[in-house]
């Protein structure tokens, strides 16, 4: 029983769903000459993709380890109930939720987590553009819920049945979803949090529920009478190698670390205030972008 709920099992059983769901969005967009996807974008996804899977493997006994240690401390010991399941998934939704936000808010994390970002185009490859480095720090959000009494085999094997539902939001061809527009997040929630539109900036953070961002403020709907959506980062990235495509936000962060003209904590806020601050105004973050934008509608 336990071999079934290990990750790679479940990412296994996903391929199928993935590779189909992928080919019938390329027919699709092809006959409708949605232009949808590109070789070099759609390359791009899966060097990505197994550049994060790699490092993945390779984290995968430290990462574990570290989240048994912390159920070894449990709290609670838990039942396998039917509630016991519904528990672990609601929490790692949130837990995901909690990391997902931090990974926007925050530019260091960001430096890891705009490669998901990058690109200019939105389809179910998209997906597959990985936040590299993110198997380093990610199970850290989850090791409170194995405290609480959820094994860890669990908890990451809920994390890997919600991650096949949130590879799939990331398409065009499906409009809105009616009633579940307020619980889900659908393709529509999703192409906010990828657009590059001031209104849509770091909105959106759910990956299955969109129940934690009308919770806590970060909730956005797509608006049929607002601008068209435009994907990928407000200052587009001119080299789209495979190297700059993951590190250029890190470049970013150390031009701004080692000038010369600011202190100790101006460079500690560069690298871990939200992305957008600036000492001297120069730039905005996304909360200061959308205030303005509150500004001039009124």
């Amino acid at each position: 029983m336990e071999k079934y709920l290990t990750q790679e099992f479940i990412y296994m059983l996903s391929v199928p769903i993935h590779a189909t769901a992928i080919i019938g969005e390329m027919i699709y967009s092809y006959f409708l000459k949605r232009k949808l996807y590109t070789v070099g974008d759609t390359a791009t996804n899966v060097y990505v993709a197994l550049f994060n899977f790699g490092l993945d493997l390779l984290m995968k006994g430290a990462s574990f380890a570290i989240m048994l240690f912390f159920y070894y401390y449990r709290i609670f010991d838990l039942e396998f109930t039917l509630w016991y399941w519904i528990g672990v998934f609601i929490l790692q939704d949130f837990a995901y939720y909690v990391q997902h936000y931090v990974d926007h808010y925050s530019r260091f994390f960001w430096a890891v987590h705009v490669t998901h970002h990058n690109s200019e185009y939105f389809n179910i490859s998209t997906g597959f553009r990985a936040s590299v480095f993110q198997p380093l720090y990610r199970y850290l959000f989850f090791c409170p819920l194995a405290l609480v009494g959820f094994h860890p085999l669990h908890v990451m094997a809920a994390y890997a049945i919600l991650q096949i539902y949130g590879t799939l939001v990331h398409t065009e061809s499906v409009k809105k979803m009616g009633f579940l527009e307020w619980i889900l997040v659908t393709p529509s929630h999703h192409r906010v949090h990828h657009a590059s539109n001031g209104k849509y900036l770091d909105k959106n953070m759910g990956m299955f529920l969109i129940i934690w961002d009308r919770m806590f403020g970060t909730f956005q709907k797509e608006e049929d009478d607002y601008e068209p959506i435009t994907y990928g980062l407000t200052s587009k990235l001119e080299d789209k190698g495979p190297i700059n495509i993951v590190f250029h936000e890190w470049k970013s962060i150390w031009n701004d670390v080692k000038r010369s003209d600011i202190n100790w904590s101006q460079r500690l806020k560069y690298v871990f205030y939200p992305p957008g601050w600036s000492h001297d105004g120069s730039r905005k973050t996304s909360k200061q972008i959308q205030q303005e934008i509150k500004e001039k509608a009124k």
